[in-house]
């Protein structure tokens, strides 16, 4: 796998999670108030904390090393109140970012496990 700044994983990692939570969201209703509602509850640190821990078990040792590094990037000082739960949101994004670029059916795969 072709090495890549973890920063930019997560990064491209925010993106896909954000579409992936609007592709199921849509189907949820016309409402334009309640999309955002819910894509917003599902796409914030918090959740994606709690997404990170229910798919620990089924990383590979490579993926928890990735998610491990993902986790101690640094903080932006704007984050810094939410520390532990930004943190685990990079980790998850970190994660999501490199399936999204390497290995799109292991992605498929953990999205199955997440049922959203």
């Amino acid at each position: 796998m072709q090495e890549m700044n973890l920063r930019n994983l997560a990064y491209l990692g925010d993106a896909v999670w954000e579409l992936i939570v609007r592709e199921k969201t849509i189907l949820m209703t016309n409402n334009s108030k309640k999309l955002h509602e819910i894509t917003t509850q599902k796409v914030k640190t918090e959740f994606q904390a709690v997404l990170l821990d229910k798919i620990e078990p089924l990383l590979t040792e490579e993926e928890k090393e990735i998610s491990r590094r993902g986790r101690n990037l640094p903080i932006p000082v704007g984050r810094r109140s939410n520390q532990a739960e930004y943190r685990l949101a990079t980790a998850f994004e970190t994660l999501i970012g490199m399936w999204y670029l390497h290995d799109k059916k292991r992605l498929e795969y953990i999205l199955s496990q997440i049922n959203l």
